[in-house]
């Protein structure tokens, strides 16, 4: 399938792991690391990252602009938006959404989700578009896929806090593509020596070199 696939596959089964952890359903209905969010709807954020692919390989490919990895994140309304902003607060609802039937059958949805995304992926040419949940454009499906890595891999970190167990341990082939994301985006908002301080010279380094 391809490095990219695979590690995307790697991610959502660690999601699902970790929604089915017992302490996720004992602080369900708690607040959680995340301003306005509750556990259940940081729990049912994180789910979405999984429980959307399958239905957007099946749609049929979107016909409008190709974008790149990066410039999506130009595109995106969530970035520097309050957090009680229409975007932030439609995504809080359909965290909540996702979560309504509780901790377990959320586990057992994402599990699914992730065992339909094996068998689809595996029939998806590699030039594959798709129109991501913040469109109207498209994106490759390799990228697509890494957005959903960065999502998995910073919102199982801010659940876990939020429950109080250790975030789970992704494989450098998730968290690789994830940072490089990452590091772009960076580079991208305060500039390439900002991020080359920050990361080799503590004397010098920025207050600040956050992605978004």
């Amino acid at each position: 399938m391809g490095p990219i696939r695979d590690a995307y596959l790697l991610a959502a089964a660690s999601a699902a792991q970790l929604l089915a952890d017992p302490a996720v359903a004992n602080l369900w209905n708690k607040p959680s690391a995340l301003e306005s969010f509750t556990v259940s709807g940081l729990a049912g954020h994180l789910a979405g990252q999984v429980l959307t692919v399958p239905r957007l390989l099946k749609a049929p490919p979107p016909q409008g602009e190709r974008v790149s990895l990066v410039d999506h994140y130009g595109k995106v309304l969530w970035i520097d938006a309050d957090v009680d902003a229409e975007i932030n607060v439609a995504i809080r609802q359909g965290g909540e959404s996702n979560a309504s039937d509780g901790a377990a059958m959320l586990a057992a949805q994402t599990n699914a989700a992730a065992a339909e995304t094996r068998e689809l992926l595996a029939a998806q040419p590699q030039e594959r578009l798709v129109e991501p949940p913040a469109g109207p454009w498209a994106l490759l499906l390799d990228d697509f896929l890494i957005t959903r890595m960065m999502e998995i891999s910073v919102h199982s970190d801010d659940l876990a806090y939020s429950v109080g167990i250790d975030a789970p341990a992704l494989p450098p082939i998730v968290l690789e593509p994830v940072l490089s994301l990452l590091t772009s985006l960076a580079v991208r908002r305060h500039g390439a020596s900002a991020v080359l301080r920050a990361l080799t010279r503590a004397e010098r380094a920025p207050q600040l070199i956050n992605a978004f």
